[in-house]
């Protein structure tokens, strides 16, 4: 929410800096994210009249315009078409600043002097979201005569601040400038300061207009209605504008801002109907017809459904009730009679309806929170006010009103002993009553407890601990002094799984790769991108039934999509090396349609791409198991993964069970993703992996016998995996293998076609004894001799 400092000190006597106003609220329990400031560096923009247009004598589409500015005429060129005699515009002179660090300076434009610029709002600093539609495209043209001379930030009000606030979904009473007024008033201790509403003049009857207004009871709480008449729909008064655009919001006409103002000085939506173009002299607040339509004020057609409360004349709907009004019964310049809305839906009516049309607006924010339906009348009746004191239109006299369920104050009674004991203060029943009537919560002693009386408009406080919290902080949490903890206390620290994860996490940045978050919610549309067969498991996806686009409508049942949309997006902006992992949820489904909730698998997915092969990435895999405390794994080539190279896969195997899959992603799915470089991606089951590691570590003294260093290389089969060779060589080791490293595969002139040559470092040990020569060449023989029996490996000569 945006409030504008002047608009606040409307409401109450305040002189303090915007920061220490911002500071301030802070401390008290209002969120402010930042302070904005008006002041946009203006310099030497006057008020000016237009005296004089005529065409430019060499160019069809420019204008010589002379221009008052008080104390001289001068003369300007511009291309401006909204301009006539008469008009009173903001004028750079020469040696003017303006936002985004433009000068003005004396221009030639075709031979004919140009002494400054007219400038629009836009170019005064103005955001495109707020400036009126008629405005966007040219001059700003003032409302009525100012002195001329004057600057224009003068005029405009381009001084001061605007704070922003987070306004938290308890708290829907902040979301207006009263509301935070009453904030201010309470942190500041002053008086609130509300307009005295009054409308003075009322012609004819309400029931002349409207016959009778009927509604849902279940979803709308209160309805209450007014006419206004002889409306002339025109631009509002400036000062009405400014605030509306300081606060964020466009400027339409003088109509439609009123009601825009009020919601924004109380926190009451409003909605104007053209009565004229409603088929009854009744309003009927209803469900909506399943497969119903409307076409909303966005120019949008909308089908509704049963779940949808819609206003309506009594035959068609003319406004989506909290969100949107119709485009039917919309206001134009050609209306003449309105009927005022204000009313007060159910608030998960309205969220759950903006959500089915995603549809989010100013009215439907604040509904959903929960409104105080007392706010309904004092809203209609300030918006009839100020029609009449801008002279927009005659308020018709009497309303209509349907409110059956009264909201009523209730009280709470306050224990002074709780509030302490609970704060950990020493304050006195005074000082408690001082900051609760502040907030106007009244309050009456009842014994030695204190009666509070809530306001209606107070949603957020229904039991003493609310109260307790006002209290805490106006008093202000910063000030209750630090007082060590009574009572019995537990030792917190990370269930097993996170300290696994962390480690992991610790591991793999080590082996320099980045950690990525990516989203849970993907497009259906991956598994044909990944080549997933039509019959696999992985298509058994949940789909959302409120999804916020189609990218976001499945629950996803791999990660590999997620990565590959990383890498291609770091690829395709020229990121030559990328090494990515995310340990993050799948979700599988128990049995479709959903009737339980999925299982979720904490799943590990490790993405690579630039100077690196298949190898490279099982490094990485090994490490990270390895310093898990996981051993003992087995790989085994993957031939029928269609997301895969067929030859570069691999499935990682521990005891028997497939925990995941690495290797090359195949050729035609890296097209899919606009990548033309070989890319290497792992999927583990890292809930395996948390049940599996053992990060148990106990000392070991440095073997302080020798090592024997033996290489071995073999010519075998190509599709004899490494694995299966490394098995044989440890089994057949006798216990004295500590190490075996593959150092080089080679396939080339040199070896047969079908063939490779594989060649290992072995290290021998024994933590026991010195080993002899004899001993390893026996042991190193027995291993040739079984390489050759079982896999058909020559030694290479």
């Amino acid at each position: 929410m945006l409030l504008p400092v002047k608009w606040l000190k409307e409401y109450i006597n305040l002189d303090v800096d915007s920061k220490i106003l911002a500071d301030n609220l802070t401390l008290s329990g209002s969120h402010v994210e930042s302070i904005i400031s008006l002041d946009r560096g203006i310099e030497k923009v006057l008020v000016g009249r237009i005296e004089k247009i005529e065409k430019h004598k060499d160019a069809d589409k420019l204008l010589v315009i002379m221009v008052n500015i008080g104390e001289e005429t001068i003369q300007i060129v511009t291309g401006a078409t909204n301009l006539k005699i008469g008009d009173y515009v903001p004028v750079a002179i020469i040696g003017a600043k303006l936002p985004k660090d433009i000068q003005i300076e004396k221009t030639d434009f075709r031979g004919v002097e140009s002494n400054g610029m007219l400038c629009s709002l836009k170019e005064l600093g103005y955001e495109d979201g707020v400036i009126p539609k008629h405005q966007r495209d040219g001059i700003f043209v003032l409302d009525k005569e100012y002195p001329l001379g004057t600057p224009i930030d003068e005029i405009l009000g381009l001084y001061g601040e605007i704070i922003e606030l987070e306004i938290t979904p308890n708290r829907p009473d902040c979301l207006s400038i009263i509301g935070m007024a009453r904030e201010t008033a309470a942190t500041f201790n002053k008086k609130l300061k509300l307009p005295k509403i009054m409308v003075k003049d009322e012609v004819h009857d309400i029931k002349d207009y409207v016959e009778s207004i009927e509604v849902d009871k279940d979803l709308c709480n209160r309805y209450y209605a007014r006419v206004i008449k002889d409306i002339e729909i025109k631009e509002s008064p400036l000062w009405l504008q400014i605030n509306l655009m300081e606060a964020g919001i466009r400027p339409i006409n003088n109509i439609v801002d009123i009601t825009n103002f009020v919601m924004l000085e109380f926190g009451q939506p409003l909605h104007a109907f053209d009565l004229d173009k409603l088929k009854n002299k009744k309003i009927l607040v209803r469900r909506a017809k399943d497969e119903e339509k409307i076409k909303t004020i966005d120019d949008q057609v909308r089908t509704l459904t049963n779940n949808n409360l819609v206003i309506t004349d009594g035959v068609d709907p003319i406004g989506i009730a909290g969100v949107m009004g119709g485009m039917d019964s919309e206001v134009t310049e050609e209306t003449t009679t309105v009927l005022l809305e204000a009313a007060n839906f159910d608030d998960k009516s309205v969220r759950l309806t903006s959500k089915e049309h995603n549809l989010r607006t100013e009215a439907s924010a604040r509904f959903e929170k929960g409104l105080d339906p007392n706010l309904c009348k004092t809203a209609a009746e300030r918006v009839c006010q100020l029609v009449e004191e801008i002279g927009a239109g005659k308020v018709v006299k009497g309303y209509m009103d349907v409110y059956e369920n009264i909201r009523e104050e209730k009280i709470i009674q306050l224990r002074p002993e709780k509030v302490n004991n609970l704060l950990g203060t020493d304050l006195n029943i005074d000082q408690m009553v001082d900051y609760l009537e502040r907030l106007d919560l009244k309050t009456n002693l009842n014994e030695n407890n204190i009666d509070v009386n809530i306001p209606t408009y107070r949603l957020d406080l229904n039991i003493e601990a609310d109260l307790i919290e006002e209290i805490g902080r106006l008093y202000g949490f910063h000030n209750i002094p630090t007082q060590p903890l009574v009572g019995v206390f537990t030792r917190g620290e990370k269930p097993y799984s996170r300290i696994v994860s962390d480690k992991a996490s610790i591991i793999l940045q080590g082996l320099g790769i980045n950690e990525v978050i990516t989203y849970s919610f993907i497009s259906p549309k991956v598994y044909d991108k990944i080549k997933v067969e039509p019959d696999s498991k992985l298509r058994d996806y949940i789909k959302l039934i409120n999804p916020l686009g189609e990218d976001y409508s499945v629950m996803r049942t791999t990660l590999i999509p997620n990565m590959l949309d990383l890498l291609s997006r770091n690829y395709n902006h020229g990121v030559k090396v990328c090494y990515l992992y995310e340990i993050g949820n799948i979700f599988i489904p128990k049995e479709l349609p959903l009737k339980d909730l999925p299982k979720e698998e904490k799943t590990l997915s490790i993405g690579m791409y630039g100077d690196i092969d298949f190898y490279d990435l099982k490094e990485v895999v090994v490490t990270l198991l390895e310093r898990l405390g996981i051993k003992d794994l087995e790989y085994t080539k993957e031939e029928n993964n269609p997301t895969f190279h067929p030859n570069r896969t691999a499935n990682i195997l521990l005891d028997g069970e497939n925990i995941g899959t690495l290797g090359e992603i195949h050729m035609d799915v890296l097209e899919n993703y606009d990548i033309d470089t070989r890319v290497y991606v792992a999927q583990l089951n890292f809930d395996t992996i948390v049940r599996e590691a053992n990060l148990d570590r106990k000392y070991r003294p440095l073997p302080k016998y020798p090592a024997i260093l033996r290489d071995i290389a073999v010519v075998v089969d190509s599709n004899i995996l490494v694995g299966d060779l490394e098995k044989i060589i440890v089994e057949n080791g006798e216990g004295l293998i500590e190490k075996v490293e593959l150092f080089d595969v080679y396939e080339g002139k040199q070896i047969l076609e079908g063939k490779k040559s594989v060649a290992f470092s072995i290290t021998y040990r024994s933590y026991h004894r010195t080993l002899k020569d004899e001993e390893v060449n026996t042991i190193h023989q027995r291993i040739i001799e079984n390489l050759e029996n079982e896999l058909d490996a020559k030694l290479r000569s």
